[in-house]
């Protein structure tokens, strides 16, 4: 049986090289690639193509939360298991909306996250103890998954919004997302129309207002 290959990414040099030692140590295992930010995690990602892309949520240049993003539609096959210290809904739900498999919490025990990594990539989703309590609170109790702050806008809309509010160009904007620049630029003008502003500029004062824009 071929080793599970791992992409470990994490801004913080001892947690990173901590995390390859352990699984170097682990038959079964290889870190094939290590990453300090969310870009270089995307492009090792794409390059290796492991089976699991073991990522911090708080990273430079591009988080955690947008690197997984990227990670599922450009390496679909690739799982992201999420390993950070927030617990938080937001960000507990924000990174299952863009497609991680699993969410660990630091300081969970070697066990615990090797154990992760073989479950996701087999396929199956995992959560830390913690974490997983309080998923399925928030499913019994029947509440509404958070919603984001346009909600006549799609959800590719919302993203779009969220990348020119960024300071992305068409051009960028396009690249990002596999699209073609004349397929943003039409989705550029409906969102201008929905939200009812004649710019670029106040389209983005009101984006950066909600929050987004903080890649």
């Amino acid at each position: 049986m071929s080793d599970v290959r791992v992409v470990v990414a994490d801004d913080h040099p001892i947690v990173r090289d901590g995390l390859t030692s352990l699984l170097s140590s682990v038959p079964g295992f290889s870190v094939v690639a290590e990453a300090s930010n969310g870009r270089e995690a995307v492009r090792e990602v794409v390059m290796h193509r492991p089976e699991v892309a073991l990522l911090d949520l708080q990273m430079p240049e591009v988080d955690g939360f947008e690197a997984t993003r990227e990670i599922v539609r450009g390496a679909p096959e690739v799982a992201v298991l999420v390993l950070t210290m927030h617990d938080d809904d937001d960000s507990v739900f924000t990174a299952m909306r863009a497609g991680a498999r699993g969410y660990l919490l630091k300081g969970a025990e070697q066990e615990e996250i090797i154990g992760a990594i073989v479950a996701v990539a087999a396929g199956e989703a995992i959560f830390g103890p913690g974490v997983a309590q309080r998923v399925l609170a928030f499913f019994s109790a029947g509440s509404p998954a958070p919603q984001h702050p346009f909600p006549e806008l799609t959800a590719r809309e919302v993203e779009i919004l969220d990348l020119l509010a960024a300071g992305l160009s068409n051009a960028a904007i396009a690249q990002r997302l596999f699209l073609a620049s004349k397929t943003v630029a039409n989705q550029v003008s409906g969102i201008f129309t929905k939200l009812q502003v004649a710019s670029r500029s106040q389209a983005i004062v009101r984006a950066r207002d909600a929050g987004l824009g903080r890649l």
